[in-house]
């Protein structure tokens, strides 16, 4: 059992990461609409295939690697877990977070001339936060001995994680040659949530001066875990399926709540753009199947190192325990924020397009260009501080329905990541493959994050 908790505490240390910097103004995919529905985008119509019209996973790590806990190297695995924490900050995150677009379309709407556009859709979403549990797991390794006088911090028990759908509609327009705005309102059905997020208190042990095996320890606990969608599968009475319960639950039958995007591009120059968004500032009303479990108290001991196993010593340490730190649970509603994110750009064009005046979802200006350079900014709201990257750019326009962008982020999770990205038109058929972290797929075992997104749509372009 000791051995499987470790596991969890490092296996939950690799992460996936909300930024889609190759997507983000990437015009030629149809879902860069999601990431700023004020994108300049155009076109007639589009469709996207049912569940391939937009795939994203990502997998990232700061402190360490697969290979690094599995390598077959004569290191005990225990030592290896320890090695790990060790170089672990308190600070350090995990998040994953992994979206499945269900259905996607969009289309103008005003006329032969209107520049107005609708879009809709439906995706999954799976998110995951926590921040290493340090103090936590030197404790769950090591336990008190070697550390008399040490204060283990219960605050570094931070997690939140929720399973959900999202039924989106959003609407763009074009003001003029130079501006572009859009909005996005969503419906969000939570499935499965969880959250730990306000906790404190300590665990305190050291030896009384002057004694030899006397000890003195202080327990102070604030701990509470919100839990919606998920008691009824603790239950022993429960005979069904987590997973199809929490899928069917997440559409449309779990928790429900709202949201907004909104987006703006802006043309300082023809070759000289400006964008900005804000995606998922929304919350949810976690009512469906509530549980709040708390254990709030405090509790001090003095004598020999305590036996919180031995219910029939001759103190009952444990009963003294849990009278003074007792579980209690209880069933109010609660509300939880959606993790906000903001992007912004700033993109310089150069080099006229030799390719034909036929509109797809790129970008339209007055003039054509095969090059861009840019940077982008990310911030992600979070419990503690904002997850924040920085990412410069290429883009260029290869053939006139195929392009390319190269994207090079610097974020706590890695300062070497290299991202490459296709997006090509087949007739109406559009695909498009987006791979991050490229220099860490020669050896995955030891890759510190790596990730990807593609799609397949069908796009109705104007004609000029």
């Amino acid at each position: 059992m000791r051995k499987a908790y470790l596991i969890i505490l490092v296996v939950f240390q690799f992460g996936f990461a909300q930024n889609k910097a190759l997507l983000y103004n990437f015009t030629s995919i149809p879902q860069a609409s999601l990431v700023n529905p004020g994108a300049d985008v155009s076109y007639k119509y589009y469709f996207g295939i049912p569940l391939l019209s937009g795939v994203s996973a990502n997998v990232g790590s700061k402190s360490f690697s697969a290979y690094d806990l599995f390598a077959n190297d004569g290191v005990d695995f225990t030592e290896k877990v320890r090695n790990i924490i060790n170089k672990s900050s308190a600070n350090d995150k995990t998040h994953v977070n992994e979206q499945l677009e269900v259905f996607s379309g969009g289309f103008r709407v005003g006329g032969e001339d209107s520049q107005s556009y609708v879009s809709f859709g439906v995706y999954q979403e799976f998110d995951f936060l926590m921040y290493v549990p340090k103090d936590l797991a030197i404790l769950a390794l090591d336990g008190n001995r070697d550390h008399m006088g040490k204060s283990f911090n219960l605050a570094d028990l931070n997690v939140r994680a929720e399973a959900l759908s999202v039924l989106h509609v959003g609407f763009h327009k074009k003001i003029s040659e130079k501006l572009v705005l859009g909005g996005r309102a969503k419906l969000y059905s939570s499935g499965a949530n969880a959250t730990s997020t306000n906790n404190s208190g300590f665990i305190y042990t050291d030896e009384i001066e002057g004694t030899r095996n006397i000890y003195t320890q202080v327990i102070s606990s604030n701990l509470e875990l919100k839990t919606s969608g998920i008691a009824t599968f603790t239950k022993d009475e429960y005979r069904g399926s987590e997973t199809e319960d929490i899928i069917h639950n997440s559409f449309f039958n779990g928790s429900l709540g709202l949201g907004v995007d909104a987006g703006v591009t802006y043309y300082f120059k023809d070759n000289l753009q400006f964008t900005a968004s804000v995606i998922d500032l929304g919350f949810v009303r976690q009512s469906k199947d509530i549980e709040t479990r708390t254990y709030k108290g405090s509790y001090t001991y003095n004598g020999v190192n305590p036996n919180f196993d031995d219910i029939d010593g001759p103190r009952n340490v444990l009963g003294e325990f849990d009278k003074a730190i007792p579980r209690d649970t209880l069933y109010n509603k609660y509300t939880t924020w959606r993790p906000t994110k903001f992007y912004s750009s700033l993109q310089y064009s150069f080099g006229e397009s030799r390719y034909g005046e036929e509109c797809d979802c790129r970008a339209k200006s007055k003039r054509g260009y095969a090059n861009s350079i840019g940077g982008q900014l990310f911030i992600m709201s979070m419990p503690k501080k904002p997850f924040t990257a920085f990412t410069a750019f290429y883009k260029r326009s290869i053939f006139e329905k195929l392009d390319f962008k190269a994207t090079y982020t610097f974020d706590t999770f890695s300062n070497t990541n290299l991202g490459l990205g296709l997006s090509g038109t087949i007739g109406k058929f559009n695909i498009y493959a987006l791979v991050d972290n490229v220099f860490e797929y020669k050896d995955v075992t030891k890759a510190n994050s790596i990730a990807f997104q593609f799609g397949l749509n069908f796009i109705f372009p104007d004609s000029d």
